[in-house]
């Protein structure tokens, strides 16, 4: 496993960087699950990790309730040690051409202030990063991530993107961004369901 100070090699201080982490799974796990319906019958229960490289099959449906509940994520989610380590860190860090974003695959939950409130309870600073929904964008998921992102380097000057993120899917699709923006560097870190953080190339 890297050590923390090998996720902190900063731009120079006049330099901008983003940083963006995923939620399920990366920072913290639960036990919601994506259901699998057809028609009214539940024929699977997907977890994050699961849900990523699932093909709907003919007649089939995803069931995002857990996702959208506030108390299912507060009765369940638990930090991940590692990587909530390193984000709290960084957010303690922060200058104003710094941030610290997180790009999650869910849509709107229902009870947003006690969904904030989950973080809150151990230490996250909510105040200093927003969260930005890709659920609420009719894509794949990981294009959804890839459009989030794309907008934010935009509206930045940044030389540094990094993003934590446990689908590799997802972090293959911020690779690609890559070609957009040669002029900024891109770092790819991958969560494994051990909690252990590895560089991804793709």
């Amino acid at each position: 496993m890297l050590r923390f100070r090998e996720y902190l090699q900063e731009s120079p201080a006049q330099a901008g960087s983003l940083t963006i982490f995923d939620i399920d799974d990366t920072l913290f796990s639960t036990t919601t699950k994506v259901l699998v319906k057809r028609g009214e019958k539940t024929v699977n229960a997907l977890t994050p990790a699961e849900f990523n490289v699932y093909k709907l099959k003919d007649n089939e449906k995803f069931d995002y309730s857990q996702f959208r509940s506030s108390k299912v994520f507060a009765d369940t989610a638990r930090p991940i040690g590692n990587v909530f380590r390193i984000a709290k860190k960084l957010i303690n860090r922060l200058v104003p051409n710094k941030r610290i974003i997180i790009v999650t695959a869910r849509a709107d939950l229902d009870d947003k202030k006690l969904f904030l409130a989950t973080f809150k309870k151990y230490g996250f600073d909510t105040d200093k990063v927003h969260v930005y929904r890709a659920g609420n964008i009719p894509k794949h998921g990981a294009e959804a991530k890839k459009d989030i992102i794309r907008d934010q380097i935009n509206k930045g000057k940044y030389v540094a993107v990094r993003m934590f993120d446990d689908a590799k899917a997802n972090l293959d699709k911020f690779i690609e961004l890559h070609r957009e923006y040669p002029d900024v560097t891109f770092e790819a870190f991958l969560i494994h369901e051990d909690g252990r953080i590895t560089r991804y190339n793709g």
